[in-house]
């Protein structure tokens, strides 16, 4: 296992902190996995969320997603490409691989 941290976005708040940690692991060599489910879906419309493209490896919870309201803006995700939006196996799976986890 590789020196990585997952980090799970479960709330609508604190995009800024997601995006300076990502940052600051990435710039340190580190593999970053942020899995956004829930109200955290709502991120991925924000200006800012393309901050994480090319910083960390991105994903969302497909059934949060249409839950919130966002079914058929797939397209509008920077970094997410069709394969990203998945089920909460993806967040199990980061879950097992990561050193460190984060929930916010």
């Amino acid at each position: 296992m590789t020196d990585s941290l997952g980090i799970l976005v479960s709330t609508d708040k604190h995009l800024d902190h997601v995006v300076n940690l990502a940052r600051a692991a990435h710039e340190k060599g580190k593999s970053v996995n942020v899995f956004f489910t829930g109200s955290g879906v709502r991120l991925t419309m924000q200006r800012q969320f393309k901050e994480l493209v090319g910083k960390a490896k991105l994903s969302v919870c497909d059934v949060s997603f249409r839950a919130n309201g966002l079914h058929g803006r797939e397209d509008e995700v920077p970094g997410v490409g069709f394969k990203d939006f998945a089920t909460q196996a993806k967040n199990a799976e980061m879950l097992a691989q990561s050193d460190r986890y984060l929930v916010f």
